[in-house]
């Protein structure tokens, strides 16, 4: 079974930082993109940051330049830095992986398809 761990959420005042985890675990063949999304209330999911498996990164326009994505492959987790936080980042902060679960048939494991996977989320709230 696999899952996605975050860790890192919490309060934290206008220009502040925190960090964020996120570590898959489970029988796992290999992980691709990862990346972070939030969702404020009564808006839209959106994409914050995104890293493929070779250290490719995205940002949102909002958040480029105070915002740093980053993976350690070796252990399947992505972190995410956030700096001169705002009140408008106050959100809840998802985690997001494509990766290709191991699957048992027979005794055995087998590499599947990719699939896509969520964490359960992190609350930032960031006050002014």
């Amino acid at each position: 079974q696999v899952q996605l761990v975050e860790s890192g959420g919490g309060l934290v005042q206008a220009g502040g930082s925190l960090r964020l985890s996120c570590a898959a675990s489970g029988n796992i063949f290999v992980v691709n993109a990862m990346g972070w999304y939030r969702q404020a209330p009564g808006k839209q999911r959106e994409s914050v940051a995104t890293i493929t498996s070779g250290g490719s990164t995205n940002y949102a326009d909002s958040v480029r330049g105070r915002f740093t994505i980053s993976r350690d492959n070796a252990k399947n987790t992505v972190y995410l830095q956030m700096n001169s936080l705002k009140p408008e980042d106050t959100a809840v902060y998802y985690c997001n992986a494509d990766l290709v679960p191991l699957t048992s048939l027979g005794g055995r494991y087998y590499a599947s398809k990719e699939y896509d996977y969520w964490g359960q989320g992190t609350q930032v709230t960031v006050s002014s």
